[in-house]
């Protein structure tokens, strides 16, 4: 189970360093392979690879006459990418991935429980600004939270 926020740098090389926290689970879960594909919101979403088959598996199974269905396949299983972990921890993410999620030298690493969210440290704080007005949440979101003793 993945939680918490991390900042994080990217390399020069564009690798970033997994927090050591997480790396024991993802070598025993998955070996130090994982997935990382894009995210409508403009971050990107990094699952262990067996997390990763068990969307993919979902997605392929999809009605692809449906345009909005063909669509999120297109963009999650075309963006989808291998990585491996390094001995260091490190995964290197590609650059249309990077420039996809406007990722620079600063990045916000959000454990999401299965997978993590990849943000620019900008449109993190954006994300943030708008939790805090309460945009965003519309009744949908309102009304899930009601469920939850928080």
């Amino acid at each position: 189970m993945f939680r918490g926020l991390n900042q994080i740098s990217l390399d020069s090389k564009g690798r970033l360093a997994i927090p050591a926290r997480y790396r024991d689970p993802i070598t025993e879960d998955a070996q130090g392979a994982l997935i990382a594909t894009v995210d409508r919101d403009r971050c990107l979403l990094l699952y262990p690879r067996p997390r990763w088959e068990e969307i993919e598996r979902e997605l392929v199974r999809l009605p692809s006459l449906q345009p909005e269905t063909r669509a999120l396949q297109r963009m999650l299983l075309g963006y989808a990418t291998d990585m491996q972990m390094d001995g260091h921890g490190r995964v290197l993410l590609p650059p249309p991935l990077r420039e996809y999620a406007e990722l620079d030298h600063k990045v916000i690493m959000i454990g999401q429980g299965n997978k993590f969210e990849l943000w620019s440290e900008a449109n993190w704080a954006e994300i943030e600004r708008n939790w805090a007005a309460g945009i965003g949440l519309g009744e949908k979101g309102t009304a899930a939270l009601e469920h939850i003793s928080l």
